[in-house]
Parts: structure tokens; C-alpha cells; sequence
């Protein structure tokens, strides 16, 4: 048996697994939970990311405006599966107090480090970089130094210190659309400056689902074995990208060094919200929610860049199918030193 070590959250949204279905991800059977046009100005909410907060939920959301650019919107709900956004993007201000709005962001990620909840996500900084903020109550949210120069997306941090650092997994890429597509893990004593930087995850292995480029998802979830993540692979195929979604397990004290990982997808575009969509067939996980008490894991990805879906594993189920696929790639078992 394996444990998340972690806090109970007894009112985590869930659906048990269909009796008849085989696979280690199932999905909620109302998806897609958010759709299109969800609030005035935005066309679609996708690739968001959500957190337990007092009573109920919260999250940062990839809001596509009626313009085409994205801005990050501000959400809660009582269930995590109902949800209610501002009409206005977030207000981000720098650390003087003075206005410091990105010119545009997506694809972000929230996790909370010990007293403050960190917004990472993906903005333009002379080409496509990582940006930062924190908050405390989400009412107040001061931008951060960018961790890195570009290109560089997928940045998540580690829901806590290792070492006595702060950990940032990330996927440095070149103008393009990503081409290089290995994950990349770097600390920082202060959230400041980012260095010691380590190779995690490579692209590739014997199947074609991860060939092209991955990227990290959810936060690191700390379970007994080590550090679990979930991630994203993609194939190219002769109608464009597939991006599906699998998992892997990272040393505890250790976590640019992989001790299992996947070698085969856990959930792949199959349904007409995943297929169909201003970018079809992307499964994109970006948020995790887990109950300790259960083993529990809900997890919230985009869908063909149009909606957000659910789905549930538990932590059991994961780590049986990752050691039951194993497969590492690379310089996965190393530290990732060169």
C-alpha cells in the first residue's frame, strides 16, 4: 500500500471507477466542468490550476479572451466542480505596490509553499518565459523576478523545501514550439535566483506517446516512495500533436534523479471533448487535488484547449501501473549532472 503524506480533504470531488473500466485514470462522467464561453469576454477556460482554500476551492484559470490572447482569471467553488469566475483577469502588482500586469499568460500552475500560495506560469519576457506571484489570500498578488531568461514553460514548483531549497521543475525550449522537450529540474535559496540545475525526464523511450517533447503537470505530490508526478507526452502525427497524460516517481531527497517512470500513457484523448476543440486531441494535466486519509487523487487537465476536464486515480493504482510499465529513459536514474 502506498500513502500520500499530505493533509486529509475529505471533500475532494470523486466518482468511483466504473466497474467495467481497466485503466489506472478514469474520468468524471459529467466532464467537460468547464465549457466554453464560461464568463463574459472569455471564450474558453482551459490548462488551470486549483487548490483546497477555507470552505472550498480556488484556482487560477487560462482565460482565452474574445481577442485570442490569454490572461489568468480568478475562480471558486464550494464542490471543485462548479465554479464561479471574476469577470476581470487578476491584478498583478510588483513588490513596490506599483501595477505590473504580464502582456499576456497561460498554462498556470498554483501550489502553496509554506505561507504563501505561488502562481507560476507562461508569458512573454523577450520570447516565451516563466513568470511569477504569490498571494496569501487572493486579494493581493505581488509579481516575482522571472526565474529564468527564455524560452522556457511548464514551470511548477515543489509544494516544499528539499535540502532547505526551493524546487522548480521546468522545460527550457528554443523560439520554437518546443523542440528540445526535456524537464529540467533548478533551486533557489530565496525564489529569487534559480541555479544547480539538473536534467529530470527525457523525451522519448520505446513508445511513440512521449517521442516529440514532456512537461510537467500537477505540483509533486509526496507520497511514502518519493515524489509523484504527473506529466505530459507528445506524439507528432501526420494531423499534428497528441498530447497525453502519464505519471512518474522522483527520489525524495534526491529529485532530479527518477526512480520509476511510466513507459506507457495513462489517459490519452478518447472523448469528443478531448478530440474536438480549438487544439484537438491534448490531454493536459495541470492540477492535482489528494486526500491522505483515502489515497484519493483528483485531477484536473485541459481538454483540446477549449475545456477543462476531471478525472481520479488513487495513489495506489498509480504507482502499481508506473512500476508495472517502468520504463527509464536517458539520464532518468541519474542525479542529471553533465
Amino acid at each position: 500500500m502506498s500513502r500520500i503524506l499530505g493533509e486529509n480533504l475529505p471533500n475532494i470531488p470523486w466518482q468511483e471507477k466504473p466497474s467495467d473500466f481497466k485503466g489506472p485514470i478514469w474520468r468524471y462522467a459529467e466532464n467537460p466542468v468547464i465549457g466554453r464561453n464560461p464568463v463574459e469576454g472569455v471564450a474558453r477556460i482551459f490548462n488551470s490550476a486549483v487548490v483546497p482554500y477555507e470552505d472550498g476551492y480556488v484556482g487560477v484559470f487560462r482565460g482565452e479572451t474574445i481577442n485570442g490572447r490569454p490572461h489568468i482569471y480568478f475562480g471558486k467553488s464550494k464542490d471543485g466542480i462548479h465554479w464561479d469566475f471574476d469577470k476581470e483577469k487578476i491584478p498583478f502588482y510588483d513588490e513596490d505596490g506599483k501595477p505590473y500586469q504580464p502582456l499576456y499568460a497561460y498554462d498556470p500552475r498554483l501550489v502553496k509553499v509554506e505561507d504563501y500560495y505561488y502562481i507560476i506560469w507562461c508569458g512573454d519576457f523577450g520570447g516565451a518565459a516563466i513568470g511569477m506571484a504569490k498571494t496569501k489570500d487572493f486579494k493581493n498578488f505581488t509579481r516575482l523576478e522571472n526565474p529564468f531568461l527564455p524560452f522556457n514553460r511548464n514551470g511548477v514548483l515543489f509544494p516544499r523545501k528539499v535540502n532547505g531549497k526551493y524546487m522548480l521543475l521546468s522545460r527550457p525550449s528554443d523560439s520554437g514550439h518546443t523542440p528540445f522537450g526535456d524537464v529540467f529540474l533548478s533551486q533557489s535559496p530565496d525564489m529569487k535566483y534559480w541555479g544547480e540545475h539538473r536534467i529530470v525526464m527525457q523525451k522519448g523511450g520505446s513508445g511513440w506517446w512521449q517521442s516529440v517533447k514532456i512537461g510537467c503537470g500537477p505540483a509533486p505530490i509526496e507520497i511514502d516512495e518519493g515524489w509523484l508526478i504527473f506529466y505530459h507526452g507528445v506524439t507528432g502525427t501526420c494531423n499534428g500533436f497528441v498530447y497525453s497524460m502519464s505519471a512518474a516517481i522522483l527520489d525524495r531527497d534526491c529529485p532530479s534523479k527518477v526512480l520509476y517512470r511510466a513507459g506507457s500513457l495513462m489517459l490519452t484523448p478518447e472523448e469528443w471533448y478531448e478530440e474536438r476543440g480549438f487544439v484537438p486531441n491534448v490531454v493536459f494535466p495541470c492540477a492535482a487535488l489528494t486526500d491522505a486519509a483515502t489515497g484519493r487523487i483528483a485531477i484536473y487537465y485541459g481538454a483540446a484547449d477549449t475545456y477543462v476536464g476531471l478525472a481520479f486515480t488513487t495513489v495506489d493504482e498509480t504507482v502499481k501501473f508506473i512500476k508495472e510499465h517502468n520504463e527509464l529513459v536517458g539520464l532518468d536514474g541519474t542525479e542529471g549532472r553533465l
